[in-house]
């Protein structure tokens, strides 16, 4: 189970990420783009998620993954329940989310340097 402790741990050396409050609600940006979303009870987090797997995450994983609401459903967008991962997948979830959003220039220097 990760908790918000854990998000800010995953996000703190990702490149052009800044941290906001928004209407009581944590969420992760670069620029003016949000890539992750921490629920107000901190139970879920919606992240970035490309549109093409989101189906198929949504089918294997139900007590994992729960669909964007109807507001959300046109953006490449999942909402996943915090108790059902472990950190290393929340890091690879917030990867691939920050990825979706940065040039793929900072994208390669940032992986190149892992």
């Amino acid at each position: 189970m990760v908790d918000l402790t854990d998000i800010r741990a995953a996000t703190a050396d990702l490149p052009r990420s800044y941290e906001v409050l928004v209407r009581d609600r944590i969420k992760f940006r670069v620029g003016r783009i949000v890539y992750l979303a921490v629920a107000a009870d901190e139970e879920t987090m919606g992240i970035g998620f490309p549109r093409e797997e989101r189906a198929a995450a949504l089918a294997a994983e139900p007590g994992k993954f729960l669909p964007p609401s109807k507001a959300d459903e046109r953006y490449r967008w999942i909402v996943v329940r915090l108790a059902a991962i472990e950190y290393d997948e929340l890091r690879e979830l917030v990867l691939e989310a920050w990825g979706m959003c940065v040039p793929k220039k900072v994208w390669a220097e940032f992986m190149a340097g892992r």
